[in-house]
């Protein structure tokens, strides 16, 4: 009998061990998406996804990682300054640089704060604003990339069909 206290004393401290190198984990992975990955235009382009399934882009051909990009109506010169602001609405925003045809808007979790980018590239030759969505850290974001990139698609036709009604 005298063997079941220690027992359950062991078990306990294993316990506790499991849950600290959880802790520390999520920590150390939460830390490192804070840290700002190379991003922009490239010869015209946003960068293209790394092979890991987080990330979409509308300059990328596998299936897997692509979107489409957004089409603009009305005045281009102001495309990318509408929809980040339309963006800049969504909970969890930060904008981090605006020019003329491009944008970086960092999405940040709410529990575990995990950083996400989100990049806009406007083609004025095929009057369109190109994206790419990138989770910073993991493998795997659960399709929150490309379910981010449709809710944005989904907002900037409902601000065009109301600009055209206006």
């Amino acid at each position: 009998m005298s063997e079941a206290p220690g027992k359950s004393r062991r078990l306990l401290w294993a316990g506790l061990l499991v849950v600290l190198v959880a802790v520390v984990a999520v920590a150390a992975t939460t830390v490192a998406s804070w840290r700002r990955p190379q991003l922009g235009a490239v010869e015209g382009r946003l960068r293209p996804c790394p092979d890991s399934p987080n990330c979409v882009s509308s300059f990328e051909d596998r299936p897997s990682h692509r979107t489409e990009p957004f089409e603009v109506h009305g005045d281009p010169k102001t495309a990318v300054s509408r929809l980040v602001r339309q963006i800049d609405a969504m909970p969890g925003t930060n904008v981090v640089e605006v020019t003329d045809d491009y944008a970086h808007i960092e999405f940040v979790t709410p529990v575990l704060r995990y950083v996400d980018d989100v990049e806009l590239l406007h083609d004025g030759a095929s009057e369109q604003i190109h994206v790419r969505s990138a989770s910073r850290v993991g493998r795997s974001d659960l399709g929150a990339n490309r379910r981010r990139v449709e809710i944005i698609r989904s907002q900037w036709k409902e601000s065009l069909e109301a600009a055209a009604v206006d």
